[in-house]
C-alpha cells in the first residue's frame, strides 16, 4: 500500500511540474488566429502580457489570447466582450 501511494503521489507531482510550460498549439491548416474569443485557460497560446502559452490567459475573452479557428470566422464570432478579431484587442 505505501509503495502505491508514492507512485501515485510522485505521478501527481509530474503533473504539476509540467502544467506551467505547455506549448503552443501548432498551426493548423484553413485556420487562423482569433483574438478575445477564448474562455479563460482555454487559448491556443500566448499573444502577449499576461499569457505564456496554450492554456494560461487568465479571463474569459482577454484581448491578447487567442484560438484557431476556420479561416474567415473570427469576426463573425461573437461574445459578450465584442466580436472576435485578427489582431490583438486593447483593453480588453
Amino acid at each position: 500500500m505505501k509503495i502505491r501511494n508514492i507512485a501515485i503521489v510522485g505521478a501527481a507531482a509530474a503533473l504539476v511540474s509540467t502544467a506551467g510550460t505547455t506549448s503552443p498549439v501548432k498551426p493548423q491548416p484553413n485556420k487562423e488566429k482569433c483574438f478575445g474569443i477564448s474562455l479563460a485557460g482555454r487559448n491556443d497560446c500566448a499573444a502577449g502580457a499576461g499569457t505564456t502559452c496554450a492554456g494560461t490567459s487568465k479571463r474569459s475573452y482577454q484581448g491578447n489570447a487567442w484560438k484557431y479557428v476556420a479561416r474567415g470566422t473570427c469576426a463573425s464570432i461573437r461574445t459578450p466582450k465584442g466580436p472576435g478579431s485578427l489582431t490583438p484587442i486593447a483593453g480588453r
